[in-house]
């Protein structure tokens, strides 16, 4: 140890290699006590910043006789030197270092380490981006003369050329960013053969000064992959060589020239590798091939010659045999083998997807209906992973007009239907431990329930797709085999099952499971008959229609004359009978009031002494009434024709029925839709009609006692029937029970929740809402029962607008602690838990949806179930009331035009909108949304400024807190919170920050249209109020500072918001609001000041956070906006950034000149800004090396990514990035 401590502290004078070598042996030593080890460590950090570091570097890495740890710090001294201190060498000093590396590179051995020869490929890629085509003409022939040396050095060569085309065009890189496209072209010369370059770039002279030799580089390493491959036998270098071939490959086969792929013949020598035996090799061979089909930009010849190939009938067969070799057993996976499986299944999909794209260009030779037969085969596949992708392929085939009709196309449509028709079915509904193959490989692959859900969404909806598609194609063949066989599920639905019990039920039983399947394999086969019928003419075709419907309705008639007692079935068989009526016999009205008898006649025999029963039976209710809504939207004028009937029928079931109001609303309301739809009653008796059911309704909200009772916090409790709350919960120290759900609700409890029950449905709220969405929904502007509609709510709307604002109010108001006087201070966390709701949605929750009702109806005599009462009655007026907010505003001018609602819409909202909880925030806006964004351009300069204006101020408020109590719970977590509620809590926060920033998005969105103006005459503005003329809302808000500034304001602070999404949309934005305020009027200055002070700290600020890293392009682009186009009018910029530690005024003063050169290249302007923050930019965590290198079994390709997101488009010619923040970067202008 006494031996360590004989190296200088600092580095005085000349600096020998052997202290190096000590204070390195220190740090490395596990002997060294912290203290030695410290000072040995900043010693070293000393050397590296040492004038003569790049010399010290080189001569120990040089020294063969050194160890691989010391040669290896040799080489960071020298990589640091390159890229930090290389734009101060002088001309002799950059070439003596590059000299040095050149010596390196040329004495590598395949002894020397791994990790030492590709430190010595980064270093030779860091020189080369900084001096290639510049300075250093020879790189190219340096290489390949390299490349005749050892098998070391080609691998050394291969490194290399893998690095710079990473560099150049994968990653967002600094330093070759700043040469523009300089790198670009110079790779593409080296790369392309000089026959291909020159038929490509006829006129091209650069070519000549970078490259060395005729062949260029894609057609050496194609020439030594063969080599490898034919030599392969047991020879480990060889194979090893192979893969560092096909490596490289992957990372240039996107850029360079497809021609250049032929000459090199290089796709024949990729399916020699797929013939290997060495499954490393046919892995990076797929690899190969997903990169280059994922290739959007081939001509037509290009197309014949890199693609073609694929289908022909060799390559086939080669693609069948390791398909079916690369499958696994679910209970015994080889992880390799099936990673090869999941590989191929995606680069077919790509071979796939440019079959559907150019089915043309297929020569006639093919082997198509081989090629077809596999896509079935993998769609096939026990693992729904392998599976999706042909299944999307098929989505894609299906739409093309010149495929889907094709012979080869049609002799397979019977096996994809029987593939399509077994794989619609819940498999998250089924349990963890199910044998089912797909079941396993579904646990296997995705390890959260959200994933789970996200993807079989999507599996399910391109079986549907398919199913619609053969449907649309064959209907009769294919409606008879898929009505017969669900008819035989249906009618055999608990062969081999216990009988129906109400004691054991459970909604996913399996009969159950079989008939939802087959019911959504109909529904989509009815999508696809009604397709079919609408581009069908008349005539003979005329005649198979006739058939098909009529059979379709003997079907359903038969259907609905069987007996079932499992509420959940009979749902599924309304929801396909109503499907069947709306759809392809919607013109049959007679069928029509047949489906609508049924469903009135449908018995509902609930039973409270089985929990999971009776709320299925409740569901079964709502089911039933929600379909009879739609169909007297419908066919409103036949059933008026019946009504008298109807309504008899509908006042009896009213009577049978339970005395929940909310359910007699309902019932009442279908008979409001048929009186309000039906086109052949007289006007005046209908309105008058129309208006005896709302005047009660309205009678209610005027009534002394609800305005009493919403005068004060106390009374709208005991409106609520919750006035004994706080009593109840401070005599029964709630605070100091650690779990709710284990302690049982006494008989004061019970009754409490009792009244809150009562209460609730004593309110008019629900009742308004159903009202006005059946007198508004699916309505076409300026149609009859729209102005209809508008005349009856016209008087009404201002009679219901007080107290319902009252209403919503008092209901933030209930979740600020502040207002629950009677509770000891100590207790205010039990008012937030009281409040805080419990959710299932995708994404967030843990588990599935119906594990989740299970589990709230076990707690419900608890005291978590009274807690749920009192959230629940709270939400009802909350949530009612915004959806009533709503529908109003549909109505247009007869809502927005009111001078005095403004401002007590904006209080009623926003005055106690910090009290909600992050959920109920982001519930808000998105419900809120619609009425901002409907707004008539003729009451936008009276009611947006105080609604917005507010609302971005409480948005603000809001995340800022919350975001700040997760950074802190962060750094002061000590196990208090578990991590499931720790992510949780930040999953719902990062929606709420998404939401606010979609709205953002939408508001400022310069290509959105205004809205049609609902209810408006002429463009005229309503009630006197003065037209003001601002465009689209962009420019209303950039033109109203009132709104103008909150927003921004929110808009800077959502930059250190720890959402990556949210953060990249609103640097989008920002960046396209900077160039906006660019006059001299006095906003645009205090605009341009805010922007040039706040805005770019926060963007320096994220900029230097680790957590931002992958989002450093989109801050350093909003940097660049920002000088670009204030400095010339401002000082401010340059000076916060001289603020900077280590910022020399020369330094900035250069890269804004730069930035000014580069005013067309929005990377080489990132890259810019990049070099000039270099010492401030974050390091991500596995630079850090915190974290571990990932199983490359489980790492996700970017199609399993899409798969893993909600609601993947069946169509399109989408590429494997996120789709929405692409168009959301189109939409700004950005890049």
């Amino acid at each position: 140890m006494s031996a360590h401590n004989n190296y200088p502290a600092q580095a005085n004078g000349t600096v020998s290699n052997d202290e190096i070598r000590r204070a390195l042996e220190v740090v490395h030593d596990a002997r060294s006590s912290n203290s030695i080890r410290q000072t040995a460590s900043e010693y070293l950090e000393h050397i590296n910043s040492d004038k003569e570091a790049p010399y010290h570097g080189f001569t120990l890495a040089a020294d063969r006789s050194q160890a691989a740890i010391v040669r290896h710090y040799g080489l960071s001294l020298l990589e640091n030197a390159v890229r930090h201190r290389w734009v101060d060498y002088s001309v002799e000093q950059s070439m003596m270092v590059r000299e040095w590396e050149l010596s390196l590179a040329q004495t590598i051995t395949d002894d020397d380490p791994f990790y030492i020869r590709t430190k010595i490929a980064s270093i030779w890629v860091e020189i080369a981006k900084r001096s290639w085509a510049l300075d250093w003409m020879d790189m190219d022939e340096r290489l390949v003369r390299l490349w005749t040396d050892s098998l070391a050095s080609k691998e050394l060569v291969l490194t290399i050329l893998e690095t710079l085309s990473e560099d150049v065009f994968g990653h967002e890189d600094t330093a070759a960013g700043l040469r523009g496209t300089d790198l670009n072209s110079a790779c593409v010369d080296i790369f392309t053969p000089m026959s291909v370059l020159l038929e490509h770039y006829p006129s091209r002279a650069t070519s000549i000064n970078v490259r060395y030799g005729e062949e260029g580089w894609l057609s050496r390493m194609a020439d030594l992959l063969e080599l490898c491959v034919t030599k392969e036998g047991d020879s480990k270098p060889e194979k090893a060589c192979a893969v560092k071939v096909l490596v490289t490959l992957r990372s240039v086969i996107n850029w360079v020239i497809p021609k250049s792929i032929s000459t090199a013949n290089l796709i024949t020598r990729l399916c020699r590798c797929l013939a290997s035996s060495h499954l490393p090799i046919q892995l990076a061979a797929v690899d190969v091939l997903y990169y280059l089909y994922n290739h959007a930009r081939f001509s037509d010849e290009d197309f014949k010659e890199v693609v073609g190939p694929m289908y022909m009938h060799e390559t086939v067969n080669l693609l069948q045999r390791l398909y079916e070799w690369s499958c696994v057993d679910a209970t015994d996976i080889d992880e390799e083998r099936y990673l090869l499986s999941k590989k191929l299944s995606e680069m077919i999909y790509h071979t796939g997807r440019l079959l559907e794209e150019r089915p043309s260009l297929i020569p006639i030779d093919s082997g198509l209906d081989s090629f077809l037969r596999l896509l079935v085969q993998v769609a096939r596949n026990n693992s729904l992973q392998v599976s999706i992708t042909a299944l999307h392929v098929w989505v894609k085939i299906l739409g093309s007009d010149m495929l889907a009709s094709s012979s080869p196309v049609t002799s397979l449509i019977g096996e994809l239907l029987e593939v399509c028709s077994q794989r619609v079915i819940k498999y998250e509904a089924l349990p963890d431990d199910s044998p089912n193959p797909s079941v396993i490989f579904l646990h296997e692959d995705l390890d959260t329930m959200p994933e789970r859900h996200a993807f079989l969404g999507n599996y399910m909806r391109f079986c549907k797709t398919i199913v619609e598609r053969i449907v649309q194609q064959q209907p009769a063949d294919a409606l008879y085999h898929i009505l017969g066989q669900a008819e035989q599920v249906i009618t055999h639905l608990y062969d081999g099952e216990l009988a129906f019990n109400v004691q054991t039920y459970s909604k996913t039983s399996v009969p159950f499971l079989r008939l939802d399947a087959q019911c959504s394999v109909v529904e989509a086969a009815l999508k696809g008959s009604v397709k079919w019928l609408i581009g069908q003419g008349g005539g003979a075709v005329g005649h198979e229609q006739e058939v098909v419907v009529q059979n379709l309705k003997v079907w359903c008639e038969r259907i609905l004359g069987l007996h079932f007692e499992d509420p959940l079935v009979k749902e599924r068989v309304i929801q396909l009978a109503v499907g069947f009526a709306t759809g392809p016999l919607k013109r049959d009205t007679k069928f029509a009031s047949t489906v609508f008898e049924y469903i009135l006649n449908v018995q509902f025999r609930d039973d409270p002494g089985f929990p999971a029963y009776s709320e299925a039976v409740k569901d079964l209710q709502g089911l039933c009434i929600h379909e009879l809504q739609r169909l007297a939207m419908r066919f409103a004028d036949y059933l008026i024709t019946i009504f008298d009937d109807i309504e008899r029928k509908i006042a009896q079931v009213i009577q049978d029925a339970s005395h929940d109001e909310h359910i007699r609303a309902r019932y009442y309301s279908i008979l409001f839709i048929i009186t309000h739809r039906a086109t052949s009653v007289d006007p005046g008796p209908r309105q008058e009609r129309l208006e005896l059911f709302l005047q009660p309704l309205v009678a209610q909200w005027q009534k002394d006692e609800l305005t009493n009772s919403l005068a004060s916090f106390d009374s709208f409790c005991e409106l609520l029937g919750c006035g004994g709350i706080q009593q109840y919960v401070s005599q029964r120290a709630l605070h100091q029970i650690p779990d709710w759900s284990t302690h049982p609700l006494d008989d004061e409890g019970k009754a409490l929740r009792a009244r809150m029950q009562d209460a609730v449905e004593q309110l008019p709220l629900r009742a308004t809402k159903i009202f006005l969405a059946a007198s508004v929904e699916k309505l076409e502007q300026k149609s009859a029962p729209y102005e209809l509609a508008c005349r009856l709510w016209e008087r009404d709307i201002p009679l219901i607008l007080p107290n319902l604002l009252r209403s919503i109010s008092l209901a933030h108001a209930f979740h600020d602690p502040g207002n629950w006087k009677d509770l000891p201070p100590e207790m205010s966390i039990v008012v937030r838990k009281i409040l805080t709701d419990r959710f299932w949605q995708v994404g967030i929750s843990t588990g599935s949806r119906d594990e989740f009702y299970a589990k709230v109806g076990d707690t419900k005599h608890t005291m978590e179930g009274l807690a749920s009462s009192v959230r629940a009655t709270v939400r009802a007026v909350r949530e009612t009331g915004y959806k009533i907010l709503c529908y109003m505003s549909l109505l247009g001018e007869h809502f927005y035009s009111y001078k005095e609602l403004p401002g007590p819409l904006s209080q009623a909202l926003f005055t106690d909108a910090y009290a909600l909880s992050t959920h109920q925030m982001a519930v808000m806006v998105e419900t809120i949304r619609p009425v901002i964004e409907t707004c008539p351009v003729a009451s936008r300069s009276h009611f947006l400024p105080p609604i917005l204006a507010a609302l971005f101020e409480q948005l603000d408020r809001k995340a800022s807190t919350e975001w700040d109590k997760i950074e802190r719970r962060t750094r002061e977590s000590e196990g208090r919170v578990s991590l499931d509620e720790e992510m949780r809590d930040e999953s719902i926060l990062r929606q709420m920050t998404y939401s606010s920033v979609m709205l953002v998005v939408g508001l400022l969105d310069p290509h959105r249209l205004n809205p049609p103006g609902p209810g408006t005459t002429n463009g005229s503005p309503p009630n006197g109020l003065p037209y003001v003329e601002h465009g689209n809302v962009r420019s209303f808000i950039l033109g109203t500072p009132e709104v103008l500034k909150p927003l921004i304001l929110f808009c800077t602070h959502a930059i250190r918001m720890r959402d990556s999404r949210s953060c990249s949309l609103i640097t989008r934005v920002l960046g396209s609001l900077v160039p906006e305020f660019d006059s001299g009027e006095d906003i645009d200055i205090e605009v341009r000041e805010f922007i040039s002070t706040e805005v770019l700290k926060a963007c320096i600020t994220s900029l230097h956070d680790s957590y931002f890293v992958d989002l450093q392009k989109d801050l350093a682009q909003l940097i660049a906006s920002i000088l670009l186009n204030y400095v010339p009018r401002s000082d401010t910029p340059k000076q916060i950034l001289l603020s900077l530690p280590s910022m020399p005024p020369e330094k900035l003063d250069r890269a804004i000149q730069q930035l000014y050169k580069a005013h067309q290249n929005t990377r080489q302007q990132r890259a810019i800004v990049l070099d000039l923050l270099e010492s401030l930019r974050g390091v991500s965590v596995s630079e850090q090396g915190r974290m571990t290198k990932p199983d490359p079994t489980k790492v996700r390709s970017a199609i399993q990514e899409r798969y893993m997101t909600v609601d993947v488009q069946a169509e399109g010619k989408e590429k494997d990035a996120t789709p929405d923040l692409g168009g959301i970067a189109d939409m700004f202008g950005q890049p």
